[in-house]
C-alpha cells in the first residue's frame, strides 16, 4: 500500500491514459468502417485523403501499445515501485497525441486540435513525474 500512497499522482495519470488510449483503440477496432468513413470526409481536402486506412492503423497500433505499456507501468509501480514501463507508455501517449494534433492542424480543425492538447497536458505531466 505504500507504493499506492507514494505514487498516487503517477497512478492516477496512468489510469487516465489507460482509459483514453485503450478505449480509443477499442473504438477503432469495433467501428473501423465508421471511423474510416468519418476520417475520409474530415481529411477530404488534405494530402492525407488517400492515406486514411494506413494512418488509422498506425494510430491504432500506437494507442494499443501505449495503453498496454501504461497498464504494465501501473502494475509495476504497485508491485515493485518501478516507473520504467509507465514512463515509456506516457512517452508513447505523447507521441501519439502529437501525431493526432498534427492531423487536426493539417485538416484545419482547430477545435479538434484544442481537444487533443487537453489530453496532452496530463500525458506530458506523467512523463515528467515518471522519468
Amino acid at each position: 500500500m505504500e507504493n499506492l500512497r507514494d505514487n498516487s499522482t503517477e497512478i492516477l495519470l496512468l489510469l487516465i491514459l489507460i482509459v483514453t488510449f485503450v478505449q480509443s483503440g477499442l473504438d477503432k477496432i469495433t467501428d473501423w468502417k465508421g471511423n474510416i468513413a468519418w476520417l475520409r470526409e474530415h481529411f477530404a481536402r488534405t494530402f492525407l485523403k488517400n492515406m486514411i486506412p494506413f494512418s488509422v492503423a498506425v494510430i491504432l497500433i500506437l494507442e494499443i501499445i501505449a495503453g498496454l505499456l501504461c497498464i504494465l507501468g501501473l502494475i509495476r509501480i504497485l508491485t515493485d515501485n518501478d516507473t520504467t514501463f509507465g514512463f515509456y507508455g506516457a512517452v508513447l501517449c505523447c507521441v501519439t497525441l502529437l501525431l493526432l494534433l498534427l492531423g487536426q492542424r493539417i485538416a484545419k480543425d482547430y477545435e479538434g486540435a484544442r481537444g487533443i492538447v487537453i489530453y496532452f497536458i496530463p500525458a506530458i505531466f506523467a512523463v515528467y513525474l515518471l522519468q
